[in-house]
């Protein structure tokens, strides 16, 4: 799942002004991480995914220092060559998939307010570092992130593939769960940022799905509700080893689209 690939040799010039000034941050900004961090940290025993909380662990965070990605960067690349790359919020998808691909993962540095808690209209740093970056350091959960974004790399001049890949990665990547001993854990990110979803998503109300790629490429989602359903995965290698069946199943729906 390794590969010599620079994770450097990726360069935009859109990324170039960015970087974390962490003596930007104010002391609402370290408020608001110690509150968003406390409240979730307390659910993540019984709800997390094993992975992730041995990721917590490894890249250090802690509810009394914002992340510093600098210090995160140093023991991702220790850990499976992965690095944070600055982004301003939302970014286009060739730039976003590209830099998935050259293992840096899009994060950005703000954070919410105090009055914006509990629901934002994009991603913060919250988001991005805390429910993210820690599955970073597992070398099938990048193996399977980084193939995915090269198939999406071909398509990029398809918004059809692009959107259909973009349910993988919803399903997947921000919404995913795991059964570990016998158990529903989470480690997708849209959920682990967001106390409410982490209870509502192992709940008895949603819908459990086993983790089939072609129904999720067949199934839409929404931004702004909790889902209706999740998908279950039996380990982050499963997911690395269905790249190929993601790659089969896409070019069967387009070729019947053409």
């Amino acid at each position: 799942m390794t590969d010599s690939l620079n994770p450097t040799n990726f360069s935009d010039p859109r990324l170039k002004p960015l970087y974390q000034d962490y003596s930007a941050y104010t002391s609402e900004d370290f408020q608001v991480w110690k509150i968003l961090f406390e409240r979730q940290y307390k659910n993540l025993p019984g709800a997390a995914s094993r992975k992730f909380l041995q990721g917590l662990e490894i890249i250090g965070f802690s509810s009394e220092r914002i992340a510093d990605f600098s210090t995160a960067n140093e023991r991702l690349r220790a850990a499976t060559g992965w690095s944070i790359q600055v982004v301003p919020g939302l970014i286009d998808d060739d730039l976003f998939f590209g830099l998935l691909y050259h293992r840096r993962f899009p994060a950005s540095t703000w954070l919410r307010s105090m009055q914006e808690l509990d629901y934002l209209q994009e991603p913060d740093m919250f988001h991005d570092a805390f429910a993210h970056l820690p599955l970073l350091t597992d070398l099938a959960y990048t193996g399977f992130l980084k193939n995915l974004a090269g198939i999406a790399l071909k398509h990029l001049d398809n918004p059809l593939a692009i959107d259909l890949l973009s349910r993988i990665y919803w399903y997947t990547i921000e919404f995913g769960l795991i059964r570990e001993d016998g158990q529903l854990k989470v480690y997708g990110a849209g959920i682990l940022s967001s106390a409410g979803e982490t209870q509502f998503s192992l709940s008895e109300e949603p819908r459990h799905l086993a983790y089939d790629v072609e129904k999720i490429l067949n199934t839409p989602y929404w931004k702004n509700k909790y889902q209706e359903r999740y998908f279950v995965i039996n380990s982050f290698e499963d997911l690395y080893a269905s790249i190929p069946l993601i790659e089969e199943k896409l070019g069967e729906l387009l070729e019947k689209a053409e």
